[in-house]
């Protein structure tokens, strides 16, 4: 925000008076203040202090005064190939934000409209004509991370296409004996496309994952949906050197090393919006095998609501989450859902009152207006390391990614007992098994009575694709398991398989929860260091609903299959 005269000041105040936004006290006590610090702070940022407007009322009355549109940034406006024709120190030190470009004209969108020395830096830097809107700092800010989360960000969506013959014979015919070969070939439109091509159907079917696995004679192309690998293509052997090159330049890693595993990270813009993706490389005896983990904002940053929850657990969970202080535990086996179940409720409580830091391994998903921290065990900054620190920064929730040992443990449930709600993820079996495994690693049971507020366990179960959904008759011993559990059923549905799940018969995956949230016989049962079974009886006692039962459930409503849930409780 902008205004440096006394005139200008006022303009911006009688226009903020014109339009009801401010009282004639405010404006009077913004001024008084204003003066009484020298001059320090802007009259737009002393009203937004003072909470008698917002930021984006300052700046739509300052667009209105200088005669320009104002306009509400996100990430889907602007063209991420038009963002980097600024240096990036240069955007983020002036909060300025190319938009698009059209015939030479480039539109950009500015906090500081009045500042006319720094427009014609920037016309003269991109050689354009200037189209000037406005917009405030923090949604130019926030845009900027998306687009520019690092130095290199990839546009898939230019080079993208169908991989015929002729173009993986070109690859095929290159000589890769050295680095520079390697290069070349990594940079050729083939091999591009080729990258392009995998990264963009994984993303467009819903992957995790994409493997590229090499074999004596061939490369076999897997993508990991719904939890299940299937193949995608099958390519030649001699393509292995370029595509794992192009990936490791992609990532920013050594192309040259070919014998130690090596982790990266791309990121990549598809269809306008932000994707990451984690590269992970090892060398096999038939050569290096590339694992790409995707990271798709749009697929974890869902309501509550979205994930699965029964009414009655969902309202549960919301009132475990409220508490103002102590722990919250989600337990699972990798690949469960946790980290998103995590991101959900952090989304969730979320806002400007409170201040939520984060210690993660790796910061997966950026969340706008959240402290993220990444742990470097390398460095001793290991999360108990991390917590301890944090917790000299006034933070009222701290989300840990894991709790892995037992110092990192003690020190989230002293955090807890000091009035700060604490959420962590461990890899437990079942939400009693979280309460034993804090036991185990040296947390003193008075200790986890008292900091516990709550656990959920939960498994993802393949939903029943809708397009090839129909009524079947299950095995006798099946049907008899369910009606155990959930009484009589007239119908049991699966998918027949379809061109549009692959044949599998499903699509989509959704989960299945249990949760404890400990009562006073619980907390006195948990003080006396119970046994597993003791605890899972008591939990029994107090109602709590358990994994297969929220499962069955989800049978009964025509959701998933008898087989996809015994096969994701059988552990239990």
């Amino acid at each position: 925000m902008i205004t440096t005269s006394r005139e200008t000041r006022l303009q911006l105040g009688q226009q903020l008076l014109n339009a009801g936004i401010v009282k004639p006290e405010q404006l009077e006590q913004a001024l008084h203040i204003q003066e009484s610090d020298g001059n320090k702070l802007l009259l737009g940022e002393v009203l937004v202090q003072q909470g008698f407007c917002t930021e984006e009322q300052i700046m739509e009355s300052l667009a209105r005064g200088y005669g320009l549109p104002f306009a509400r940034i996100n990430p889907h406006i602007a063209d991420p190939r038009v963002v980097d024709v600024l240096p990036r120190e240069f955007l983020e030190k002036h909060h300025v934000l190319p938009l698009f470009k059209v015939h030479g004209k480039l539109t950009i969108a500015v906090s500081e409209p009045a500042n006319v020395f720094l427009l014609e830096e920037i016309g003269r830097i991109t050689e354009c004509e200037l189209l000037v809107v406005c917009a405030t700092a923090r949604e130019i800010q926030n845009t900027l991370q998306t687009h520019l989360p690092q130095a290199n960000v990839f546009v898939i969506d230019d080079i993208v296409g169908e991989i015929d013959s002729a173009s993986l014979a070109v690859v095929e015919d290159h000589n890769l004996d050295d680095i520079a070969d390697l290069e070349s070939a990594a940079g050729d439109s083939p091999v591009i496309r080729m990258v392009n091509h995998l990264i963009y159907h994984a993303v467009h079917e819903g992957a995790s994952d994409i493997h590229i696995e090499p074999d004596d004679n061939a490369l076999r192309i897997r993508f990991r949906v719904d939890g299940r690998l299937f193949e995608k293509m099958r390519l030649p052997y001699k393509m292995l050197p370029a595509l794992v090159s192009r990936i490791k330049i992609m990532a920013s890693l050594d192309i040259s090393e070919r014998r130690l595993p090596q982790d990266g990270g791309i990121h990549v813009m598809m269809q306008g919006r932000p994707i990451d993706l984690r590269v992970s490389t090892i060398r096999g005896k038939t050569g290096e095998k590339v694992v790409i983990r995707i990271i798709d904002n749009s697929n974890v940053m869902v309501n509550l609501e979205k994930l699965g929850f029964s009414y009655e657990t969902l309202k549960l969970w919301r009132k475990v989450i409220a508490s103002p202080n102590g722990i919250v535990l989600v337990t699972g086996p990798t690949g469960s859902g946790k980290s998103t179940t995590l991101y959900s409720v952090l989304r969730e409580i979320n806002d400007d009152q409170v201040n939520i830091c984060t210690i993660e391994d790796p910061i997966e998903y950026n969340m706008p207006w959240v402290n993220q921290f990444q742990a470097n065990e390398k460095i001793g900054f290991t999360f108990a390391a991390a917590l301890r620190s944090l917790l000299r920064q006034d933070p009222d929730i701290v989300m840990v990614g894991e709790i892995r040992d037992g110092e990192t443990a003690r020190i989230a449930v002293q955090a807890a007992l000091t009035g700060h709600m604490v959420l962590s993820s461990l890899h437990t079996n079942d939400a009693p098994g979280a309460v034993t495994r804090l036991l185990n690693i040296g947390v003193e049971p008075y200790l986890v009575a008292a900091s516990v507020m709550g656990v959920l366990a939960q498994r993802l179960v393949r939903k029943i694709c809708t397009n090839c959904k129909e009524p079947y008759e299950p095995p006798v011993n099946l049907r008899k398991a369910v009606e155990r559990m959930v009484g009589d059923m007239d119908t049991f549905y699966h998918g027949a398989g379809c061109t549009k799940c692959r044949r599998s018969g499903f699509s989509g995956r959704i989960g299945i929860y249990e949760l404890l949230v400990p009562d006073d016989a619980m907390r006195d049962c948990i003080t006396s260091a119970p046994s597993i079974n003791e605890l899972r009886a008591q939990a029994a006692r107090a109602g709590m609903i358990n994994l297969r039962q929220d499962g069955m459930d989800k049978i009964k409503a025509g959701i998933t299959t008898i087989e996809e849930v015994l096969r994701a409780t059988t552990a239990i």
